[in-house]
């Protein structure tokens, strides 16, 4: 079993296959390799972050026909002639999970990818990539649903499962709150659901059991990784590394899921050099506005909202030891 553990900028490390073969020269004792391993090498791997990020995928309602990715975005011509709503898909926050869905011996990547029609909801999409004739190739898309959060992924067998936050029948469109574990399993060349499992209503206490790695300031913009800023939820209360210091801060839940509420600020008064006093003093200035919390792509992200800016700060589980 393969799991995702979200992450930005990079994605997780897919399983490094070697192929060496070699043959002796006749009459001189020299190696020879054979032509066809680096062949078979690329298709046994997945395709990589880039290949994905460049790929052709189908199997949208919108477009009907092929999208093919630029960086990890495509966009189409404009509704209207002149307008600015346009359908565009985007490749999301880098999320690639590694394993063998179809049970051929070969690993497939699952990449997750948002498609918009210029409102403010974004319809998720799973989709499976393996190789044919050794280039990337879109075997499945499947449709996870509307403004749906992904809180972890991973290969079980030959079964994608993914937590997710999602609306429930009470929500609102703007508030997913209900926790369930989903699956597919790949056949034929399509994506078929299992029946959901309910795993109970979105609370603060969700991003508890873990401590949490500041890797993006924005959606664009990347965090440095020294000094590592860090969060853990427990007790009511945010507490981590700053940059420089330790502090502290009690949240409370809000009305609707996910919406929270920030007390004030408290920490340690060590003095650093730069960048360490930067970082800190940016991360701080931004966590006193944080109004939400959420996950994208299995990373935690904390909605702010200062001086007119509106913004999310993206954390990673940071890795068990």
């Amino acid at each position: 079993m393969r799991e995702l553990l979200g992450r930005i900028p990079s994605a997780a490390p897919a399983a490094l296959l070697i192929c060496v073969a070699a043959c002796q020269a006749a009459g001189n004792g020299n190696a020879q390799a054979d032509p066809t391993a680096a062949a078979k090498t690329v298709a046994a791997q997945a395709p990589s972050l880039s290949e994905l990020k460049n790929g052709t995928y189908r199997g949208f309602a919108e477009p009907r026909g092929p999208v093919v990715l630029t960086d990890g975005r495509w966009e189409g011509a404009p509704y209207v002639q002149g307008g600015a709503a346009r359908p565009a898909v985007t490749f999301v926050r880098d999320f690639r999970l590694v394993g063998d869905v179809d049970g051929d011996g070969s690993e497939e990547a699952v990449v997750l990818l948002a498609q918009s029609s210029g409102g403010t909801g974004d319809m998720l999409h799973l989709a499976v990539v393996g190789r044919k004739d050794r280039a990337p190739y879109n075997i499945a898309t499947a449709l996870v649903g509307d403004r749906v959060g992904v809180r972890g992924a991973r290969v079980e067998g030959r079964r994608i499962a993914l937590d997710v936050v999602q609306a429930g029948e009470r929500d609102a469109h703007c508030c997913p709150g209900e926790l369930v574990t989903r699956r597919w399993e790949l056949s034929r060349g399509a994506l078929n659901e299992a029946p959901p499992e309910p795993r109970g209503r979105l609370t603060p206490d969700v991003m508890g059991g873990a401590d949490w790695v500041l890797r993006a300031w924005t959606a664009r913009d990347v965090a440095p990784t020294e000094p590592a800023v860090t969060l853990r939820f427990e007790g009511g209360r945010f507490a981590g590394y700053s940059g420089c210091n330790r502090y502290t801060a009690p949240v409370e839940a809000g009305q609707q899921p996910g919406d929270i509420a920030l007390g004030p600020v408290a920490g340690t008064r060590m003095m650093c050099p730069e960048p360490a006093m930067g970082v800190e003093t940016r991360f701080l200035r931004l966590l006193g506005g944080v109004r939400r919390f959420s996950f994208v792509a299995g990373q935690l992200a904390l909605s702010y909202e200062l001086e007119g800016t509106v913004g999310a700060m993206y954390f990673d589980r940071a890795a068990t030891r």
